[in-house]
């Protein structure tokens, strides 16, 4: 990412704001159902950061949910206008997926992957040798695209 550090960020109504620390990991495109509601959209971009790396202020909600993929998801979201800012899932607590639409006047890296393509929407047109899956990533690949 060509962006200065700290990158910053927050919701809609600017009650919860944010700040990460270190360069993000990667980004990734998810196409399932919940991503394009929450999203509002053809799909959702996240950024995947190091847990310590992201420093909240703000009063966040929680809304927790099994994903697609079959694994629990918290959702952190701004209890004031529901924008959401980061998912995490409780199984891998050094990672979290901050909701690359949030961010103040960065830019968002083109993504590494794309995920659960089987739901995308016809028109969305995916880059010739980008990592693409029809449903969720398999562990060993997002261990190895996000060089964790």
């Amino acid at each position: 990412m060509a962006n200065t550090l700290p990158l910053t960020g927050s919701c809609q109504c600017g009650a919860v704001t944010y700040e990460v620390t270190k360069e993000p990991l990667a980004s990734m495109v998810c196409h399932c159902q919940d991503c394009q509601k929450l999203s509002a959209s053809a799909y959702s971009t996240t950024l995947a950061v190091e847990a310590d790396s992201l420093n909240v202020t703000g009063d966040l909600g929680c809304y927790e949910r099994v994903a697609d993929s079959g694994r629990k998801n918290f959702a952190y979201f701004c209890k004031g206008c529901g924008n959401r800012i980061y998912h995490q899932d409780p199984d891998a607590p050094a990672l979290k997926r901050l909701k690359a639409g949030t961010l103040n006047n960065a830019s968002i890296p083109e993504p590494k992957a794309h995920v659960f393509i089987s739901r995308k929407q016809p028109w969305v047109v995916i880059p010739d040798g980008t990592p693409s899956y029809e449903e969720g990533m398999p562990p060993a690949d997002f261990k190895r695209i996000f060089s964790l």
